[in-house]
Formats: structure tokens, C-alpha cells, sequence
């Protein structure tokens, strides 16, 4: 799932910033930002919404529409799209071997 604890993202938002990139990318993560964050972060997204959720069925190049002012974050995908989708999903499935860690799986 996300990383260890909620990440602080201060040094990929610099990063992104420092290519040049800041109007055209936005920084959707399970993570937290410090005041020092600039550009279009979203944070505290919950990698668990993959499970079962729209963000899931997500593939690279898929055009994702964000309107600050209106709180939303769209996936520009028709209904059919998504549909066959959720049909095709399969959960990835990652092993994990740490004994203590399969605990919490």
C-alpha cells in the first residue's frame, strides 16, 4: 500500500517544481506537506481507495481533470471505459515476507 507512516512530500513537489513543471503537473499522494509545498498537491489520499475504487481502474495516459475551485478531481473516462475496467481489474497481489509484517496484511 503507501509508504511507511504518512511521508512528508516537500522534496518531490521541489522536484517538480525545480524541472519546470509546476503548471502542468499536480502531485496526487497518501502523503502530507509541510508549508513549504508549492504547486497542485493533493494529499491524503488513501491508497486503500485502489481497492475496489475508480482510482484503481486508473492507467498511465489517462487524463485526470482537477478543478480547485470546485473541489473535484474527474477521470475524463466514459462509463463504458470504466465499466470494462471493473470487469477486467484483478487486484495486484504483492507477497510479503516479512512474517511480522503479514500480520497486518
Amino acid at each position: 500500500k503507501g509508504g511507511p507512516g504518512m511521508q512528508e512530500m516537500l522534496s518531490p513537489t521541489s522536484l517538480i517544481m525545480g524541472m519546470g513543471l509546476g503548471a502542468d503537473v499536480a502531485l496526487i499522494t497518501d502523503g502530507r506537506f509541510s508549508g513549504a509545498t508549492r504547486g497542485l498537491s493533493i494529499g491524503h489520499v488513501s491508497p486503500e481507495a485502489a481497492e475496489g475504487g475508480l482510482i484503481g481502474l486508473l492507467k498511465d495516459g489517462d487524463e485526470i481533470e482537477i478543478d480547485v475551485d470546485a473541489y473535484i478531481i474527474n477521470a475524463n473516462l466514459s462509463d463504458e471505459e470504466i465499466a470494462k475496467r471493473k470487469n477486467d481489474f484483478v487486484m495486484p497481489q504483492k507477497e510479503v515476507k516479512s512474517r511480522w509484517l503479514r500480520m497486518y496484511q
